[in-house]
């Protein structure tokens, strides 16, 4: 690999979460009966004639003031023709040379150098986003081949990157990304075990220092975002190798199996002019005004390094909270609304709380053990995680009583207050004098440690707290008897 370069585009499609198909009003759906979403149009009957879903060209054009796009004043739609069993038409409505969205790019972060560490950022150019209809199912067997139509005239979105992108880490990191933007704005589930997002990686190699690009070979069938990043590694393997042994590489479409960590050749690549595009004489262009896009431009969420910059800046949280939290928006959303309760000076120990003790009980299932809860079916709100955070701040929880208190308000509901008022857990307040009492036997009976801290060693003073807060059984408050002893000491 030190001679060569790997040269990376990419091509995602992506199903947008409507209600209808693209062309008709028949329902999208998954793991219906084959062959059950369809209609005159999705079987391309005579007489049959498309009609635009306004919900879908919404969709595509948020997704493009999300990622930058410049939207097209005017777009049209193309007929893609090819004979294949999974499309009724034998063509594809699709956009050609007027696509709807132009431009563009996706940030990535690349792994930091450590675990935890914030890694390099990158912003991955696209070249366009355009909306076409989605094509059926191929079912081969043995002895014959079947083919569904449920997915057939389901809203597609196809983005194109540039060839920007030169290792299947940076792949891995693009799909990343590319995904959260897409839940986050509730544009695409991005499903890829159902098929709801799927990726064609185009890779080619060069001599480092070389501003040619080679002979691309495409790779499909990429399933899933990890067998992305292992069969463009795969790939870039296999070129090198052929070349380094006298061999030519052929531009073709390649089918990578990512359980055996194989490829085998497809077919040849075909080249545009192959699908003969046309203009649909079906469907009029599309004109989209400033009004509209200003409504969609409402509706865009903060992409999650937006959020992740703003936490940094906000609530200086450190990167291993933040890389956590903005990567699911419910989790948080949930997290700043317990901000805005308890302050944002407090923001570090809700994080806390949050990501280390709520999305372990998530991952349990909590007192069931049944796993794999949703933030939506927990009782722990956002303003209990704000009270207990309240209490263990001012002294009146100690922390390792609040994990007790949190275990079973996770399993009650109950607020913190009244777990810990039922279980005898809040520290009570010391009279002043027995307080001090206690204070003054710690030092007598710790010489050591108070010299320690009085010569400017300022860890001794726990030496100091653990005596006192056994004395009082546990229930002093600690700030208090931190209070005391350094005045004690200072005497």
């Amino acid at each position: 690999m030190a001679n060569y370069e790997a040269v990376i585009g990419l091509e995602v499609h992506v199903q947008l979460r409507t209600r209808s198909k693209m062309f008709t009003r028949v329902p999208t759906g998954y793991g219906q009966p084959e062959n059950t979403l369809t209609d005159p149009t999705v079987l391309a009957l005579p007489g049959a004639l498309p009609v635009m879903n306004r919900a879908a060209l919404d969709a595509i054009i948020k997704a493009g003031l999300m990622l930058g796009c410049e939207i097209a004043p005017v777009c049209k739609w193309d007929r893609k023709n090819y004979f294949y069993p999974d499309s009724p038409k034998n063509y594809q409505i699709s956009q050609y040379d007027q696509p709807i969205c132009l431009g563009g790019a996706v940030e990535i972060e690349l792994p930091g150098s450590a675990r935890n560490v914030m890694g390099e950022h990158k912003h991955i150019p696209l070249t366009r986003i355009h909306l076409e209809e989605d094509v059926g199912k191929c079912t081969h067997g043995a002895s014959d081949s079947l083919v569904d139509y449920n997915r057939a005239g389901t809203p597609l979105m196809e983005i194109v990157s540039e060839p920007a992108l030169h290792s299947g880490e940076e792949a891995y990191a693009y799909l990343t990304a590319l995904r959260a933007a897409m839940v986050q704005g509730d544009i695409s589930e991005c499903d890829m075990e159902k098929g709801q997002m799927r990726c064609d990686a185009n890779i080619s190699i060069r001599p480092v220092g070389s501003t040619e690009l080679g002979t691309k070979v495409e790779l499909k069938n990429l399933n899933s975002i990890s067998y992305v990043r292992a069969g463009i590694d795969h790939e870039i393997k296999r070129q090198i190798a052929l070349l380094e042994s006298g061999g030519v590489i052929v531009q073709e479409t390649r089918d990578y199996d990512g359980l055996t960590g194989a490829s085998q050749s497809l077919r040849t690549k075909e080249m545009a002019h192959d699908y003969r595009y046309f203009p649909d004489p079906d469907l009029m262009p599309v004109r989209v005004d400033e009004a509209w896009k200003a409504r969609l431009r409402a509706t865009c969420p903060e992409l999650p390094f937006d959020r992740q910059r703003r936490f940094f800046a906000d609530y200086a949280l450190p990167y291993t909270l933040t890389s956590v939290l903005v990567w699911d928006k419910p989790l948080a959303d949930y997290f700043e609304e317990a901000v805005k309760l308890a302050g944002a000076q407090r923001a570090q120990p809700i994080g806390n709380w949050i990501v280390n003790d709520l999305l372990r009980e998530l991952k349990a299932g909590g007192a069931g053990g049944a796993g794999g809860l949703s933030l939506s079916e927990v009782r722990v709100r956002p303003e209990h995680i704000a009270e207990l955070v309240e209490l263990v701040e001012s002294g009146k929880l100690l922390s390792q009583a609040a994990k007790e208190v949190f275990a079973e308000m996770f399993a009650t509901g109950e607020s913190p207050a009244v777990v810990a008022e039922k279980r005898g857990l809040l520290a009570e307040p010391a009279d002043a004098s027995e307080l001090e009492a206690w204070c003054r036997a710690a030092i007598a009976e710790n010489e050591k440690a108070a010299a320690e801290f009085r010569a400017g060693k300022e860890s001794a003073i726990n030496g100091l707290k653990g005596p006192v807060m056994k004395a009082s059984r546990g229930k002093a408050n600690p700030k208090e008897v931190d209070a005391t002893l350094r005045r004690l000491l200072a005497g």
